[in-house]
């Protein structure tokens, strides 16, 4: 068999190579004539014991996650908590509907109102069809489907993963993944990057493979090599060696080959996260997401119950950087106590500093908790805001912020506004960070998390790299730091050309320090300018990314 390639988005750098075992089929749908006998009661009293038996299963496996998989597998065991999704399938009952089709029906009708709103809601979708599969499992007595198991290591591949599949992986079995759906920050790719698992997404063809087919999965060129030759197989099995090398080698601090400093920072979501980031050889933290506390709330978290975590990541990093973003509530997050109005397109409506504007209080009690932490710690704490359009917002929030006694105030540069205003904006903030995956979202009119736009979503287009040199510039001519946060810090190469467009520090999951740590100091600040420059001159992603290489 000649070898052929499928191509799809590449998640990091690494390469795995093995035989494929493709995902199980989905269990059968229930038929579309199921009747309960008659009892009602019995019949949502099975309901209720299954969508309470998956909420727990989901929970413990949160809690072996940790880490963004917990995050990811909590978003689940809410799903299979909310009384909405409850009452829906117990109105279904009630019309006389059997307890399994009732929640096929249920759960597709809410997967349905996701999809059509689009963006991130619509790729939440999948999570929602994995919830429904596990409860019907569960009434049926039998095993929910799952990533299969093998007496010996394979890439795994798949329609795509849900969060629980995913976060739980045993990874001295599974060598790669490979999906045929998902966007670059679909849920397999975020936990694929936290878990420094070789990933290709949005691979179409790849399911039309047969179990056993030998394959090269290369994410850092995002090439899926099918029936690769014996020369192919030892190119590959060298760069797995040489990864190895380079994560066994000493940590040492972000730098290029001339000694320029680049400070490399981990993004964290908990408290928890703070440990492993430091013993990947993170110097501090570059975006420290605040959500994991107000998720799923009704109300507010107590300005005490906020200052305690807080507190409990800031003792991780004595004298470190660490940056916490304030509340980024709406869009793929709505919280009822913020804003629960519907919108047409909550990815460009009341979310971010516009929705903790509105609801001002929230905004206090959040940064009355930093200050706390910042007076409890010797942490290096700087606070921003996300979602900010312009100078006027900025020092509102700046001020703000620094009346409540944080000492160093910044906002993140998502909006491309923000970047072209770039220059005004730090005239009033202590700092900009960019964050790279909205931002190409909002240059490139291509929602983050939809697959069929997914090509859009390259932060190595030219117009984003322009908006990041802006920045950059303006910093320079400031001298106040812009850091990048977002996931186009994770791709080793592009990172190197971040650098060069004036990113003075750069942040992501902690597990792709070492690949990041290595690019860098291979390379002059010279050579990052010059790689800099190729991309920006380039007509679009692809060729950004092999002017670079070239450059």
């Amino acid at each position: 068999m000649t070898a052929t390639e499928i191509r799809g988005v590449g998640v990091g750098r690494l390469v795995a190579t093995g035989p494929l075992i493709r995902m199980p089929e989905p269990l059968p749908e229930p038929a579309r004539d199921e009747r309960h006998d008659g009892d009602a009661a019995a019949e949502k009293a099975r309901v209720a014991a299954a969508f309470a038996a998956v909420g727990a299963d989901l929970t413990a496996r949160a809690a072996q996650a940790g880490g963004e998989g917990a995050a990811v597998l909590e978003a689940a065991a809410m799903m299979a908590q909310d009384p909405m999704l409850a009452d829906d399938v117990n109105r279904r009952i009630d019309g006389g509907t059997g307890a399994e089709r009732a929640v096929f029906e249920g759960f597709a009708s809410f997967q349905d109102q996701l999809t059509a709103l689009g963006g991130y809601l619509a790729e939440r979708a999948t999570d929602l069809a994995d919830v429904a599969q596990r409860i019907i499992a569960h009434l049926r007595g039998v095993a929910a489907p799952g990533v299969p198991s093998s007496p010996t290591p394979f890439i795994l591949v798949a329609r795509d993963l849900a969060p629980a599949d995913t976060a739980l992986l045993d990874l001295t079995k599974v060598l790669g993944l490979v999906t045929s759906d998902g966007g670059p920050t679909s849920h397999t790719a975020i936990l694929a990057r936290s878990k420094s698992i070789p990933a290709i997404v949005g691979a179409t063809g790849v399911l039309d493979l047969a179990d056993g087919t030998a394959l090269v999965l290369d994410a850092e060129a995002g090439v899926v090599t099918v029936a690769p030759s014996a020369e192919q197989i030892a190119e590959a099995q060298r760069r797995i060696a040489e990864r190895a090398a380079q994560a066994a080698a000493p940590i040492t601090d972000g730098a290029l080959a001339d000694g320029t400093k680049v400070p490399l920072l981990a993004n964290v979501g908990s408290p928890a996260d703070g440990a492993e980031a430091v013993a990947l050889g993170a110097e501090g933290v570059g975006l420290f997401r605040t959500e994991f506390l107000f998720l799923g709330e009704n109300d507010a978290p107590s300005v005490e119950s906020q200052q305690t975590q807080y507190t409990e990541l800031l003792r991780h990093f004595p004298g470190k950087k660490v940056v916490v973003r304030v509340l980024d509530a709406g869009a793929d997050k709505p919280l009822a106590f913020l804003n629960d109005a519907h919108e047409e397109n909550p990815a460009l409506g009341l979310r971010g500093l516009r929705a903790l504007r509105a609801s001002e209080q929230v905004l206090r009690d959040q940064l009355t908790a930093l200050k706390g932490a910042q007076d409890a710690t010797d942490a290096d704490l700087w606070v921003m805001a996300p979602m900010v359009a312009d100078e006027h917002e900025t020092a509102y929030f700046v001020d703000y912020a620094r009346g409540l006694g944080l000492h160093t105030v910044g906002v993140m540069a998502e909006v491309p506004s923000l970047a072209v205003l770039a220059d005004q904006v730090l005239q009033v903030a202590d700092f900009v960070s960019v964050g790279t995956n909205d931002l190409t979202q909002y240059t490139l009119a291509a929602d983050r998390m939809l697959g069929s736009v997914a090509s859009y979503q390259d932060p190595w287009h030219p117009a984003v790299l322009r908006l990041v040199k802006l920045l950059g510039d303006a910093g320079a001519a400031t001298g106040k730091p812009v850091g990048i946060c977002g996931e186009a810090a994770a791709d080793p190469q592009l990172a190197v050309v971040l650098v060069g467009l004036g990113a003075t520090t750069l942040s992501m999951t902690p597990a792709a320090l070492a690949d990041v740590r290595a690019e860098l100091a291979a390379v002059t600040l010279g050579q990052a300018r010059a790689r800099a420059a190729a991309a920006l001159a380039a007509p679009g992603a692809a060729e950004a990314r092999e002017a670079a290489r070239l450059a």
